[in-house]
């Protein structure tokens, strides 16, 4: 199994420099994780040090929390991929999904998958999982088939217990086959790598590739 073409190479702390990225981003190109994700502030720093590679850089949206203004979210998506993003990590307003506001976590998602696919980009929407029921999980999953994002994702790894095998395993029966899954949050080492690919997971974001891929 090549582990390394399933990783998002990942740095989202807050207090992140410009020269850790450039690090992050020949670590990727060592290794040849399939991306590297980071903060939409340096993107256009992480798109400079992979012009030389077919790495996918990711950022990511409305991170972590999710209840920006859709109008917001819709906007840093757009000047993201302006400045050379070619994935993007949305996450979901949860506020609203815990409220039972349905029709606007559909309506909040639908204009950020159509901004991004206008442009011909990736997008991954984080959904939180471990901080939803299974009826929450189950209707989240519902709108994402209906509106095709490219990948759902479990969590941001900032909010609660991030992937478990029981969730990818979860998500897999709920989403349509033609819907990916990223898997990200606590994944530290090639076992809990290999567990959650097993499990159906098609992208891990992990920080902690390089340790993975070494053992």
């Amino acid at each position: 199994m090549d582990i390394a073409s399933y990783i998002d190479h990942t740095a989202l702390k807050p207090d992140l420099t410009a020269a850790a990225v450039r690090a992050l981003c020949e670590e990727a190109k060592t290794h040849r994780f399939a991306g590297v994700c980071v903060p939409p502030y340096y993107v256009p720093e992480a798109k400079q040090a992979l012009s030389d590679s077919s790495i996918q850089l990711a950022t990511v949206i409305g991170f972590p929390l999710g209840y920006a203004a859709t109008v917001a979210k819709v906007e840093e998506i757009k000047r993201a991929i302006d400045e050379g993003a070619t994935e993007l990590d949305v996450v979901i307003n949860l506020a609203a999904l815990k409220s039972g506001n349905w029709n606007f976590v559909r309506q909040d998602l639908d204009r950020m998958i159509t901004a991004v696919h206008l442009k011909g980009k990736v997008i991954k929407v984080i959904i939180e999982g471990a901080l939803l029921t299974e009826e929450e999980m189950a209707k989240v999953c519902g709108i994402c088939n209906e509106l095709e994002p490219d990948f759902v994702k479990t969590s941001t790894g900032f909010n609660g217990p991030g992937a478990t095998v029981e969730m990818i395993a979860t998500m897999r029966r709920l989403l349509s086959p033609g819907i990916k899954l990223k898997a990200s949050g606590g994944i530290r080492s090639t076992e809990d790598a290999i567990a959650l690919i097993e499990a159906g997971a098609n992208r891990l974001g992990s920080s902690s590739g390089v340790k993975i891929v070494g053992g």
